[in-house]
């Protein structure tokens, strides 16, 4: 046989596949109102284990573990079109409308000058007056108890990457994700008047800030202090008898009556920052497009490949994947997922259920747009 007949066989083989896929699809369907009717689970762990057990068993030498990782994904897809078929007209979360304003209760982390009170400003208005909380552990309490209606938290930033403390409190707080929003950080080296660049050889920020200035730090033989917040950075230079300088905004330097020396310092220009709006209960806007989860997954071979193949098949795009450890002495991680959706969509709603339903530890965090 020459190629060409060679890849005609190859055609007529995938159309006989195809044709079998889409009949068992269909099959799988008829599966799913059985298994309501009569209120069993869409996941049957026995089932699935007797198919790839006979699958293997029955594949030539040198094919077992492709056999059982090509059917184990037709199961999977099998169990998400099941789950989409009996979640299309059901809502899976109940929320109430969100309703942004100055008069909002809002926390954020640090000092007046701070990143996050932008941030703030950019969500409710140039009006919002912010309280200031010491940590982001406290503006996460605020949230939780009620003190507060909602909480600005950092989350990532375009130079130096996600803001870890923000990430591992997320698992230790029951809150949800309302908006989003991204500013624009302009860092400087913020001095007391009068003081001289060369005589700056210490200075102080948030980590995240020293981490993104850290070749105009290297380059001026600086050394770096890690501090609580950029504008706590300030206020702790304002009131300093030291040639000290600070990391922070323009804005927060003028604050504080502190002189510029030189601005945009930033290894990389633009340099943003992303901002999580955090609130007590599930509020959803009317444009809510990106969805956030924290999920554990099974310590086992192909777990996080099954996990990823299901964002595909629901045609949803992943946006971000980031894991922290569980800091139980394990090594295991949580993993932190963003994606593109909407809790409305059966597709999403699908994807929600099969999560909820069969992880260890699952947590639906929000449903948002970024503002």
């Amino acid at each position: 046989m020459n190629l060409d007949e060679l890849r005609s066989g190859i055609n007529a083989l995938d159309k006989t596949i195809q044709d079998a896929f889409t009949e068992r699809m269909e099959l799988c369907k008829q599966v799913a109102h059985y298994k309501n009717e009569h209120h069993m689970q869409v996941f049957q762990t026995d089932r699935e284990k007797e198919i790839l057990k006979r699958i293997s068993s029955n594949a030539p030498e040198g094919l077992e573990g492709a056999s059982a990782l090509l059917f184990q994904t037709i199961m999977d897809i099998s169990k998400y079109l099941q789950y989409r078929e009996l979640h299309k007209h059901t809502e899976r979360y109940d929320f109430k409308p969100l309703q942004l304003s100055p008069s909002c209760t809002v926390a954020c982390q640090g000092t007046a000058g701070a990143n996050s009170e932008t941030a703030a400003k950019q969500i409710f208005g140039e009006a919002c007056q912010p309280e200031f909380l010491p940590t982001f552990a406290d503006v996460f309490e605020a949230v939780q108890c009620g003190k507060v209606q909602f909480g600005i938290i950092p989350v990532q930033n375009s130079t130096a990457g996600s803001v870890v403390q923000a990430y591992d409190l997320m698992s230790e707080y029951n809150f949800y994700i309302s908006s989003s929003t991204v500013v624009e950080i302009t860092n400087c080296l913020a001095v007391r008047k009068g003081t001289e660049l060369s005589q700056v050889k210490d200075v102080y920020s948030h980590p995240q800030a020293l981490s993104q200035c850290s070749h105009f730090i290297g380059n001026h033989g600086m050394t770096a202090h890690e501090y609580s917040n950029t504008a706590t950075s300030a206020e702790l230079v304002a009131n300093s008898d030291e040639p000290i300088g600070a990391i922070c905004s323009e804005s927060c330097a003028e604050l504080h009556g502190l002189e510029i020396l030189q601005t945009r310092i930033s290894d990389y220009v633009p340099n943003y920052t992303q901002f999580f709006c955090i609130t007590k209960e599930l509020l959803l806007s009317e444009n809510a497009d990106r969805i956030s989860v924290v999920l554990k997954l099974p310590h086992e071979e192909g777990s996080l490949y099954r996990l990823l193949s299901k964002f595909v098949i629901g045609n949803m795009n992943l946006l971000k994947l980031e894991s922290r450890p569980i800091r139980n002495g394990s090594f295991e991680v949580m993993f932190y997922l963003d994606f593109s959706g909407n809790i409305h969509d059966a597709s999403v709603s699908a994807l929600l259920s099969d999560l909820s339903e069969n992880l260890e530890y699952f947590k639906f965090l929000g449903n948002y747009a970024v503002m």
